[in-house]
């Protein structure tokens, strides 16, 4: 579980929805995503006293992503490696939402059943965190893809299919979206900059055609 009253605030869970979703859309492999109700009586009884404070801040509605035993990081230091197509869906994916959370340093990747799968996406779309400026941050080439842990294996990023994201998928994506969480901003306002960027999208794939260039 993801909880509402840990630090970084519910629009981190709208970020883990928004994201994993629109991953999962691409094909990438992300961890079931659902709503989580926690009964505000869970941390009556709790000794610590910030554990205390984050249930009963979070009572009622969060996030839980599936959990999956047994899994390890990938760690580019012992040798993992991922396929083409996988790495260039990978890098389009967090350059859309610009996630700057996948580095070989954080990589919030797993191997599972020799599978590898997408975590963590609470830090992308920090565009909602000041809805000041949006054309220019639609417009925003993601410079930080040039630390992404996968980038050296991404070769197909010009091909990436994004066919499958469209203003009806990020609407019906966002009806999942509690109207609590967006903090008084409209799911409309969501989706439409979604859609702005998709449509920018050359400028961030070219960033990333340029930052691989430089390290291969």
């Amino acid at each position: 579980m993801k909880f509402r009253g840990a630090g970084q605030g519910p629009l981190a869970l709208v970020a883990e929805l928004i994201a994993g979703e629109t991953g999962r859309a691409l094909g990438l492999a992300v961890p079931e995503i659902v709503l989580m109700e926690l009964d505000p009586a869970l941390g009556r009884n709790e000794p610590d006293a910030e554990i205390r404070e984050l249930l009963n801040s979070s009572a009622g509605l969060n996030l839980a992503l599936d959990y999956l035993p047994g899994s390890v990081m990938f760690d580019p230091a012992a040798c993992d490696s991922v396929d083409a197509a996988t790495a260039s869906r990978a890098v389009w994916f967090d350059a859309f939402v610009t996630n700057i959370d996948r580095t070989a340093r954080n990589p919030n990747l797993l191997w599972w059943h020799r599978k590898l799968y997408f975590i963590d996406h609470g830090a992308s779309l920090y565009f909602h965190h000041d809805w000041q400026n949006l054309d220019k941050k639609a417009l925003n080439p993601f410079a930080a893809i040039k630390d992404h842990v996968l980038l050296k294996w991404a070769s197909e990023i010009a091909s990436v299919d994004s066919t499958a994201l469209n203003e009806a998928f990020f609407n019906d994506v966002l009806r999942q979206v509690p109207d609590a969480w967006l903090e008084g901003v409209k799911h409309a306002e969501y989706a439409e900059f979604l859609t702005r960027r998709l449509e920018a999208q050359a400028l961030f794939v070219e960033e990333a055609l340029r930052a691989r260039a430089a390290i291969v």
